[in-house]
């Protein structure tokens, strides 16, 4: 999931996010898929987190260690 800081002045409610309300500054995970529906309101949200960013990370910290 992706992740975006909501950069309002007043709490609003997100149905997408099953209503829930997002308070100024707040980050919040949204699905990959919908991740450019946030973005492109520059004025509301902005990027902290892209789509595969996570799971990248994950899989990166699972990966064994090589000892020299």
């Amino acid at each position: 999931m992706a992740r975006v800081r909501f950069l309002g002045p007043e709490s609003v409610t997100v149905p997408e996010l099953d209503n829930r309300s997002v308070h100024p500054d707040e980050v919040v995970e949204v699905p990959d898929e919908r991740f450019e529906g946030y973005v492109c309101q520059p004025s509301n949200w902005e990027a902290v987190e892209e789509p595969g960013r996570a799971s990248a990370k994950k899989s990166a910290a699972k990966a064994p260690q090589k000892e020299d």
